[in-house]
């Protein structure tokens, strides 16, 4: 059973009885099999697993879900004695800040783009977050869902630009058998507006689908796009094939100036396959010239509730 610690306090006398490598897993809570594929992996990482709980008040903008955002703590940590975890870090707000905080961290042009446009304070109230308690946990490995792409690149620039002493690996998306991307929003949608969401899995496939037979970027975007904009019950918030490591747009000429988004971007958010590259002779001789990755990104709203997902493509030729 996991030591619950609910203050920095109680969370740094259960660190200090661990012996060897520490891997975090950072979740708001209202778990569900997603965030369970986060925590064995960490258990497989290292041989011992924090995961903190904390609905973060400040990656949520005006009129979010903040106070709706659905907590059960209990429920929670009976899911996490299943997959095996050591100390579960549950604060208060009042613990984690006992006031506004002065210093902010400035997540830079990436964090305007995409997420950014519709929740312009989301990715600097991540980023805040997750330093802190990278530095209250100081793990060895963190692991983050890919579904959450572009907050999964910021951490990354972040750890490599402030030189933090931690690795950062990418789990999959964990989807339902339908396809839906498993997350704790869909606790919001009705029956008929779960059908709906599938319209997001369903377009970025077909989207794939087109580049593995041969569609130029911009010819896989516009069938993800057509099939999303007849989707019934689905209100497009955007759509877009980026470069995973900088989020720069696919579909047209790089414009190759530092201000353009992704401009000295660090964070791949496409699976880690636990290996180490020896040199660039030998990364040359592996790849493939002819093949580019790509990925798909959305958010939509489906009734009132706003969903994202994501999808790697890849392009030949």
């Amino acid at each position: 059973m996991a030591e619950l610690t609910r203050t920095k306090t109680e969370l740094k006398d259960a660190l200090s009885n661990l012996e060897g490598d520490v891997a975090l897993v950072m979740t708001m809570g209202a778990l569900h099999d997603g965030h369970l594929s986060l925590v064995r992996a960490a258990r497989e990482a290292a041989p011992n697993v924090v995961v903190s709980i904390f609905v973060n008040p400040l990656q949520f903008g005006p009129n979010e879900d903040f106070e709706a955002y659905p907590r059960d703590l209990e429920a929670d940590l009976e899911l996490l004695d299943t997959v095996g975890v050591d100390v579960v870090y549950a604060p208060e707000v009042e613990d984690v800040y006992p006031r506004t905080p002065l210093v902010r961290i400035d997540p830079g042009p990436v964090a305007t783009i995409f997420e950014g446009k519709t929740r312009p304070t989301h990715s600097a109230g991540v980023l805040q977050v997750v330093h802190k308690v990278f530095n209250l946990v100081q793990p060895d490995v963190a692991f983050f869902g890919q579904k959450d792409a572009q907050q999964l690149a910021l951490i990354r620039t972040m750890v490599a630009d402030l030189d933090m002493p931690l690795e950062i690996r990418a789990v999959p998306i964990k989807r339902e058998e339908s396809g839906l991307a498993m997350s704790s929003r869909n606790t919001y949608l009705s029956e008929e507006e779960e059908i709906e969401a599938l319209a997001l899995n369903q377009a970025l496939v077909l989207g794939k689908d087109a580049a593995a037979h041969g569609a130029t970027p911009a010819e896989a975007l516009d069938v993800a796009l057509h099939y999303l904009s007849e989707a019934p019950g689905v209100k497009l918030d955007y759509l877009a094939l980026v470069d995973p490591e900088t989020f720069l747009d696919l579909t047209e000429e790089p414009k190759g100036s530092p201000e353009d988004a992704g401009a000295g971007f660090q964070g791949s958010v496409m699976e880690d396959s636990g290996t180490q590259e020896s040199g660039s002779e030998e990364v040359n001789e592996a790849a493939t010239p002819t093949t580019k990755r790509g990925l798909l990104i959305t958010a939509a709203w489906v009734g009132p509730t706003r969903l994202i997902d994501n999808m790697e493509v890849e392009f030949h030729g």
